[in-house]
């Protein structure tokens, strides 16, 4: 392992081994431990009691969070023409339909997410491969395949994240930056967390949030209470 620099045994002597933050304290604690010289994101890991392989078991959803996500987030909406202004009034960063799916046929994907409408999700099929592995896929559960093109991108631009347990059960998500106030990184997890909680799939048995650890891109992970969110 690399030699650790004087401000990473800092971050890591802040942290204690072995104990359990309350969600108020990690949201405090995870801006304090970050050594980065840059605004690092702060993102949460919860492991679920879930058999993500079994489809009742599957959990995925979108949440808004109340402070964003502190990202500029790159929205591209594959829309026909009477659709564009609305999604440009909106704050797509990109809006078109065949010159992106070109683009993106030839293997461009610098965007965030993909807001697009029913009728072209005909056209986006053949793109599965390329969109697929990046999670830029539009589905109509996260919201992102809708005739309300203005609506799922000003949602998207204002902090709405989707997630999806993993091959783990691990759920993912960044819910800020460390230059956030804790109040509103606590208030951003507890967010993502109760709406966890109300996703819990009913084949789901014994107990349900396993573990919850908040970290910055290089700080340690600090362990959260499951009970203090339970």
């Amino acid at each position: 392992m690399a030699k650790l620099t004087k401000k990473q045994k800092e971050a890591l002597s802040k942290v204690e081994k072995n104990k359990i933050y309350n969600l108020d304290e990690a949201s405090a604690l995870v801006k304090e431990v970050n050594f980065a010289k840059f605004d690092a994101s702060v993102d949460i890991a919860v492991r679920l009691g879930v058999d993500p392989r079994k489809a009742n078991q599957m959990v995925r959803g979108v949440v808004s969070l109340p402070h964003g996500t502190g990202k500029d987030i790159k929205v591209l909406a594959l829309v026909t023409p009477d659709k564009e202004a609305e999604a440009k009034e909106a704050g797509a960063d990109y809006v078109g339909l065949d010159e992106y799916l070109t683009k993106i046929k030839n293997g461009w994907t610098d965007v965030d997410v993909i807001v697009t409408m029913p009728a072209v999700m005909g056209k986006l099929g053949p793109l599965g491969r390329v969109l697929g592995p990046r999670g830029l896929m539009p589905n109509p559960k996260s919201g992102t395949v809708t005739m309300d093109i203005g609506k799922a991108v000003a949602e998207v631009k204002a902090g709405k994240i989707d997630f999806k347990v993993d091959k783990y059960g691990i759920i993912h998500a960044g819910i800020g930056k460390v230059s956030f106030d804790a109040a509103k990184l606590r208030e951003n997890a507890a967010e993502l967390i109760s709406t966890l909680i109300k996703l819990k799939p009913t084949a789901a048995k014994g107990t349900y949030v396993k573990s919850i650890y908040m970290s910055s891109t290089m700080s340690p992970g600090i362990a959260i209470d499951t009970k203090s969110v339970n």
